[in-house]
């Protein structure tokens, strides 16, 4: 089963009503800003699963591409 995580900006207030009652359905959970344990989470554990590893590399060797031509400048 693939988990995705989701950014949804709420434009009517009834939407957050369906929202909550997919969460008590255990469709869906919820993360709302700022409600992590210690109050920092660390980025590579906010940010996991964010791309997939194909996406990664794809980013990384374009990131080093770019940089290549930055130097060579």
């Amino acid at each position: 089963m693939n988990m995705d995580a989701l950014l949804i900006e709420l434009t009517n207030q009834k939407a957050a009503g369906l929202l909550n009652e997919l969460a008590e359905l255990n469709l869906i959970k919820i993360f709302k800003p700022g409600n992590t344990e210690s109050g920092k989470t660390k980025l590579s554990d906010k940010y996991r699963g964010f791309l997939t590893r194909e996406e990664g590399q794809l980013l990384n060797s374009h990131i080093s591409r770019m940089r290549d031509e930055w130097n060579s400048i």
